[in-house]
């Protein structure tokens, strides 16, 4: 039939329509989507601040609400707008718990809007499916369900759990310790559920190196001469023995002896198994143990490769092809890739196997190739790891590989020796993974029961047993799916996190190293309580979750006896902090011997240090107070000038040449001494008066890109004059070579924006003449239209900013035209509408 397609109101999901019929009835059908959850959990209000609230408030006192995921897109008046006026509507979320959820968020949002049922009809209808075959989808489509409740309120409760109890730990430790130690090098000491018993058992294989003390063995080795220029190593049947004496005697009695004698050989064929469908945790492991790749670069890969249409979502813990799935269909689009043409027409011709039995959970079918690809198409790692996806599924459908394994048994004196061999007859799927293949071994030797072969050589190897290594991310992942930490879909966030916060690095190998924070912690964490570091508590709420899924628990009661577990936990972790706090005494140093002077502070006038380790800060050690600053940028005095409120120097911040700057007065960062600023401004959005480095006077014009911006004037930037935005990105370089760029008192006719006085070098002037000088409009002004460029901007839809009136808001945004220059051109147009086109 016809369909017609459009873009929704939020500008990220299309909406499909066409009319078909449903429930025997004729209907107009409109079908569109979501960007994951519609709705994520947060606290409310001042719940939110660290400063006000104390943490253990989080378990109980604090409400919660269900705030729109990703405001930006509007979601929630997207789906209304759609839904307004429908008599019924069908979900086909994910199948599992998340999608489950999903379900009733999505419902929330449309419900209010729909027509209202006439007495007991029913409008709810929801679609079970485990792959996206034509059959399948048919058959959902004649068979809808309803939407599980104990489903989703199994996932509003984890939710609920993770933040009151990672929020409140999380709070709590870095307060604590940021406020002790200057070199932990991590702007958040974060806790979680899951995060932390994943650093677990990072620490644990650390602390087993640590512990570790290697033993010497010895190990008896033979080789026989079955012919002249020939030799075969035996193994020793006792594989090895740790007392010097005892293996120096088993040397000597072998050693009388002349010959080997054959006590037996067996040939028997082997089998080694074709792979299971591929889920998401096993292509997370080759990722990051084959390809190098770490997980969440795997997964994020993986669901762009989902999104173009290559492969099917890569989100299932499913190792099971549904009865129905068209495993022909799939093979026949890999028929003319020159990687596998051959493998594929021969599977197709020949027939294919029938895959193993694997494990249904019952969300998604298997990740499998959807369509065919070049490296051309994809690039780097998406063809890397599509690659590894279609070899994986056409291993699935191939034979097995056999081998003939052929042992032989000697012996020399009393002592019994072996030697295996093994000769591939069937490569079966190791043609399309050889990374699979039987290693190529060297021949043995025709010989029956009875045969006699010289001995060339015995001797006594030392040796010693070899500490274990540090993690790979593949068997931690492993780890944390056998321990039931995390799903398939927040592994690899899990792992990410303790990556990014500093408690371990990534070495050769994808090996993950402790750092010392990720050791203290969790030795602090045993130290105090050892199920807030074991995997032990978190499987057993995971079992009481998924108790509310099968409707077996109440969610209330699993909440609140989980919840008043973990606060009586937090409670007396607050209590015996100082048994963390002195394993953290031995490896950081304290705020006060941390750091470099920098600027004074403006109470007792002395040095404060500049602490760079994340989060960079300054710290008074005579006051002992420490004054948060802007991060991911660099810091350095501004001049010796003073903030006119509390004598504090002032320092300037930087995010590098191309970026922007701005001076701010460490105390006014951390206590804003207006009521109209927050915290956390700069100079640049200081509404004092008078102040040279302020808003008020630096402030030149509304931001064209952002509702509340302002244009300031970056007076550090010269030669290379510009001014920045006080709130988005947006750089405007103007005046190049100017010898200086003042903020002039009076304002343009036109746009209300500063008028600013220029003044060049007289060998550089750009000005018509042998003008050195001009005031004027930066974005009115017809002689400065050529000198002013706006950079770092993005493109949005032609909207006017209303202006915020002089000092305050500094003017308006104008128009621009193609290619960056701000656009002097009808200037009465530009108060009504933007078109901004920006570099």
């Amino acid at each position: 039939g016809n369909m017609s397609s459009r873009k929704g109101l939020n500008g990220a999901c299309s909406v499909h329509e066409y009319t078909g019929s449903f429930m025997g009835q004729s209907a107009h059908f409109k079908m569109t989507s979501v960007c994951g959850h519609v709705m994520t959990l947060d606290f409310i209000g001042k719940y939110n601040s660290w400063d006000k609230v104390d943490p253990a408030e989080l378990f109980s006192k604090a409400p919660t609400e269900k705030k729109e995921a990703n405001p930006k897109l509007t979601m929630v008046k997207f789906l209304q707008v759609e839904g307004r006026g429908c008599d019924c509507i069908v979900l086909w979320l994910d199948c599992d718990k998340e999608g489950e959820n999903i379900c009733f968020e999505v419902l929330d949002a449309v419900l209010p809007v729909m027509n209202k049922p006439r007495s007991t009809e029913r409008t709810i209808y929801r679609a079970k499916f485990s792959s996206i075959t034509d059959t399948d989808i048919c058959n959902a489509m004649n068979h809808l369900g309803e939407p599980n409740r104990n489903e989703a309120l199994s996932v509003d409760a984890r939710q609920e759990l993770d933040l009151r109890i990672g929020c409140a730990f999380t709070r709590f430790q870095t307060k604590y310790f940021q406020g002790k130690y200057g070199n932990l090098d991590s702007s958040l000491i974060s806790f979680g559920p899951c995060q932390t018993p994943t650093l677990g058992f990072c620490v644990e294989r650390h602390d087993k190196i640590q512990s570790f003390k290697p033993e010497t063995y010895w190990v008896l080795q033979a080789k026989v001469n079955p012919e002249k220029e020939s030799s075969l190593t035996l193994d020793w049947d006792r594989v090895r023995v740790f007392d010097r004496e005892i293996a120096q005697m088993f040397l000597n009695i072998t050693k009388m002896a002349k010959e080997a004698k054959v006590e037996s050989v067996s040939k028997k064929e082997k089998v080694k198994q074709r792979p299971l469908a591929l889920n998401t945790v096993e292509m997370l492991r080759v990722a990051s143990a084959a390809l190098g790749m770490g997980p969440q670069h795997a997964m994020q890969i993986a669901e762009r490769l989902y999104t173009q249409g290559y492969i099917s979502y890569p989100r299932t813990e499913t190792t099971h092809y549904p009865e129905n799935f068209d495993l022909k269909g799939c093979l026949r689009q890999q028929a003319n890739n020159p990687y596998w043409a051959e493998t594929v027409k021969a599977l197709l011709s020949d027939g294919i196997n029938r895959p193993r039995k694997g494990h249904d959970a019952g969300d998604h079918p298997p990740i499998t190739p959807m369509r065919a690809a070049t490296e051309a198409e994809l690039g780097g790692d998406g063809w890397r790891l599509y690659e590894y996806i279609t070899r994986h599924f056409i291993a699935t459908v191939s034979a097995d590989c056999k081998y003939l394994q052929t042992t032989i048994s000697f012996s020399i004196g009393p002592e019994r020796f072996t030697c295996i061999g093994k000769v591939v007859t069937s490569p079966g799927f190791t043609e399309i993974m050889p990374w699979h293949s039987i290693p190529l071994e060297e021949s043995l030797p025709h010989c029956e029961k009875g045969d006699l072969f010289p001995i060339g050589e015995i001797k006594l190897l030392e040796k010693q047993t070899s500490p274990p290594d540090y993690l790979t991310e593949a068997e931690l992942i492993t780890l944390m799916e056998k321990h039931g930490i995390g799903t398939d879909a927040s592994i690899p966030v899990h792992i990410n996190n303790i990556c990014q916060r500093n408690y371990v690095t990534v070495e050769s190998g994808r090996r993950l190293k402790p750092t010392n924070l990720g050791i203290v912690l969790v030795h602090g964490y045993y130290k105090i309580d050892a199920e807030l570091v074991l995997p032990t508590i978190r499987s057993a709420v995971e079992k009481q979750l998924n108790l509310i899924a099968l409707g077996k628990a109440n969610y209330h009661q699993v909440l609140e006896h989980t919840l008043d577990i973990f606060k009586r936990k937090f409670h007396y972790f607050v209590d015996s902090i100082a048994g963390m706090d002195e394993l953290m005494e031995v490896s950081f140093s304290p705020l006060a011997a941390t750091g470099k002077p920098l600027s004074r502070c403006g109470k007792c006038h002395r040095f404060m240090k500049y602490i760079q380790a994340k989060p960079s800060r300054l710290h008074c050690s005579h006051c002992d107070d420490t004054y948060s600053l802007p991060q991911n940028g660099t810091i350095k005095l501004y001049k010796e000038l003073r903030c006119p409120l509390d004598d504090f120097e002032l320092v300037l911040w930087s995010s590098g040449s191309r970026g922007k700057s701005y001076p701010l007065c460490p105390y006014c960062y951390n206590h804003p001494p207006f009521r109209d600023m927050k915290k956390g401004m700069g100079c640049n959005e200081c509404t004092h008066p008078t102040c040279q480095h302020s808003l008020s006077m630096l402030g030149i014009g509304q931001c064209v890109e952002c509702e509340n911006g302002v244009l300031v004037l970056d007076s550090t930037s010269g030669p290379k004059w510009k001014m920045a935005c006080n709130k988005c990105n947006v750089i405007v370089h103007f005046f190049e070579n100017a010898h200086k760029v003042r903020v002039s008192p009076e304002t343009c006719d036109l746009c209300d924006a500063a008028l600013v006085d220029v003044d060049f070098n007289k060998a550089k002037s750009p000005l018509p003449g042998d003008e050195t000088q001009h005031s004027g409009c930066v974005f009115c002004d017809p002689v400065f239209q050529d000198l002013v460029e706006l950079k770092h901007a993005a493109m949005r839809h032609p909207m006017h900013r209303g202006g915020q009136g002089r000092r305050q808001g500094r003017g308006r945004g104008k128009g621009r035209r193609p290619g960056g220059r701000l656009n002097p051109k009808k200037p009465k147009d530009k108060m009504a509408a933007l078109a901004a086109y920006f570099v």
